[in-house]
């Protein structure tokens, strides 16, 4: 009878241990042509930047963690950029809104696969990345950004033009409030050891 005893002790140990694991999942939002040069809305340094998420990409293949592109919805320029094509085991959710939430079944998903933390990556930094990660939070996600695997462009407000860099720096700043923004470098410090 102890020893029954001990082995469900055992096996309710494992369970907690099971249930209190969090479970990352890693969301590409918008790598898509139309930011590319000669595409529609040419982004800062999109070649580099496509080339650092396909690194946090394939990290997360290696590690066999949940994958979802999300892409929107456009009459031209739409396809994923090649650095990043998905695997066909990989989810891919159009969208029609700035919020990769609103309106398609990213929750539904991220909550059918008990996923607690997101790793969110793409493009446009200070809007369909920033959205997909006020919303994230909101719906309690612990949401991580890595820096150098997004971008955006230059924007102008009244007579003032406002570097990409700038807009890039000044969106980061403001998701620190709400979600952890890593470098790359520790990206793979973290994730990758």
């Amino acid at each position: 009878m102890k020893k029954l005893f001990l082995i469900l002790i055992g096996l309710m140990s494992m369970a907690n241990m099971l249930i209190a694991q969090n479970k990352t999942a890693l969301v590409i939002i918008d790598v898509q042509e139309f930011y590319f040069p000669g595409g529609a809305v040419e982004l800062h340094n999109a070649d580099k930047t496509a080339e650092i998420a396909s690194e946090v990409l394939k990290a997360f293949r290696d590690r066999g963690e949940m994958i979802i592109h999300v892409k929107h919805e456009a009459k031209a320029g739409s396809d994923i950029h090649h650095l990043l094509t998905p695997k066909e085991s990989e989810l891919v959710i159009t969208k029609n809104e700035v919020n990769a939430f609103k309106g398609t079944k990213l929750k539904h998903l991220l909550d059918k696969n008990a996923v607690t933390d997101l790793v969110i990556i793409g493009m446009q930094t200070h809007m369909c990345l920033e959205a997909a990660c006020r919303a994230a939070a909101d719906f309690g996600f612990k949401v991580t950004v890595v820096d150098e695997a997004c971008t955006t462009r230059d924007l102008k407000y009244g007579s003032t033009n406002i570097e990409a860099e700038a807009v890039h720096a000044s969106t980061l700043a403001t998701l620190k409030s709400y979600a952890h923004v890593i470098s790359y470098e520790v990206f793979i410090e973290k994730f990758l050891n």
